[in-house]
């Protein structure tokens, strides 16, 4: 039965839960880290990290996705962000450092991202930018928005991409309009709205597609064919600030399950087809990763927490890319690491796989995630989906 709490005269709200409010409950059983498995496979593509990059360029370049893909990861370019837009996307980059430095006001690194982001996407950049993953031999992921996808989906395709992302803030497989389709990272669209299920019918490539906070949502991507459903919003404490100018969301342990829920149920709709669930955000800390996974995700898309390595990009600084929006942003430009940020700089290859020295599960996210399994008894991660929780009440 769903926990409805009163919260005036004649209206009730569903009480919901994020990972800050529930823990993981050991088992009779514990394993040794070695024996365990960490390794996730969505369509032909496996990979030894459950690990999914949100797609930010704060995060994601040509060359970190080649590093994260042979870190066991997978590496999700963003096909509307500066390296498709500017010849010298380092020198874009350098812009919106330069703006962040000290004392800079909130509202003019976004007004710089703004700009940067008014330059069209250029197909002849996007297409150098994905071979160079492609050449290096790593699996080729790329992200389009929604009111975007038909448009850049062929030069993504043509180009050697093996997994398509098709992510807004918040995505339906149903959008009621008059060709305004807004993907919610873009600027409004006189373009019609996508029809996800065809548009998904026609393409040979594996689609994961998102962001969902509900069952209903949920099952309806499902039914598109997506082989991937993202939940949440890219949510990142102090970065994204959806609820705020919208006021949508839902909490990540509760929107996770519900997710979970609409898979479970769609494989007996559906005699046995699987969807994977990929949590994107409010993960702080590596156990938020065992959490994401203990609900249900079969991995998670992380920003924030690998904005602090040194290969990063963003240069210690982390945003979503709906901070470019150009008329309702809904992310700022944070800190992450270095200069006064909560971490300090450490190499991709620490940050995932250790060793740490920083007890406070910022680093080695994933060895983090071994131990998790291995002291609540559990082999794998479809195993540790069934792990018990408890609630902090």
């Amino acid at each position: 039965m769903r926990d409805l709490v009163e919260i005036g005269m004649g209206r009730t709200a569903r009480r919901s839960y994020d990972f800050d409010d529930i823990d993981i409950v050991p088992s009779r059983r514990t394993r040794s880290s070695k024996v365990v498995s960490t390794a996730w496979q969505i369509d032909a593509y496996r990979f030894d990290l459950p690990l999914v990059t949100h797609p930010s360029d704060a995060v994601v370049s040509p060359h970190t996705a080649v590093e994260i893909g042979k870190l066991g990861g997978l590496g999700a370019l963003n096909a509307e962000g500066l390296w498709a837009r500017h010849a010298d996307a380092e020198s874009a980059l350098a812009k919106v450092a330069e703006a962040a430095k000290e004392g800079a006001a909130p509202s003019e690194v976004v007004r710089r991202l703004q700009e940067l982001h008014s330059a069209p996407v250029r197909p002849d950049l996007l297409t150098e930018a994905v071979r160079t993953v492609r050449d290096s031999g790593t699996t080729v992921a790329a992200r389009v928005s929604p009111q975007h996808a038909a448009e850049l989906t062929p030069h993504l395709l043509s180009a050697g991409v093996e997994i398509l992302i098709v992510q807004g803030t918040i995505v339906s497989a149903e959008h009621v309009g008059t060709g305004d389709a807004d993907g919610g990272d873009g600027a409004d669209s006189d373009t019609e709205p996508l029809n996800l299920k065809d548009f998904i019918a026609d393409l040979d490539v594996p689609v994961i597609a998102g962001g969902v906070s509900d069952y209903r949502t949920a099952m309806h991507l499902m039914r598109t064919g997506a082989a991937g459903v993202i939940v949440g919003h890219g949510y990142s404490p102090g970065v994204t600030t959806t609820d705020q100018v919208l006021g949508i969301g839902v909490p990540m342990a509760t929107a996770l399950i519900d997710a979970a829920a609409a898979r479970r149920d769609y494989l007996d709709e559906t005699g046995g087809r699987y969807v994977h669930v990929l949590a994107d955000g409010g993960v702080r800390h590596s156990g938020d990763i065992a959490k994401a996974v203990a609900c249900g995700a079969d991995a998670v898309m992380l920003g924030a927490p690998l904005a602090a390595a040194a290969e990063a990009p963003g240069r210690g600084l982390y945003w979503t890319s709906a901070a470019a929006h150009p008329s309702l942003p809904r992310s700022r430009v944070a800190r992450v690491a270095g200069d006064g940020g909560p971490v300090d700089s450490v190499d991709l290859r620490t940050l995932l796989h250790g060793p740490a020295q920083d007890p406070s599960g910022t680093v080695n996210l994933f060895g983090a995630l071994r131990r998790a399994l291995a002291k609540t008894g559990y082999s794998d991660l479809k195993e540790f989906q069934r792990v018990g929780l408890t609630v902090r009440h």
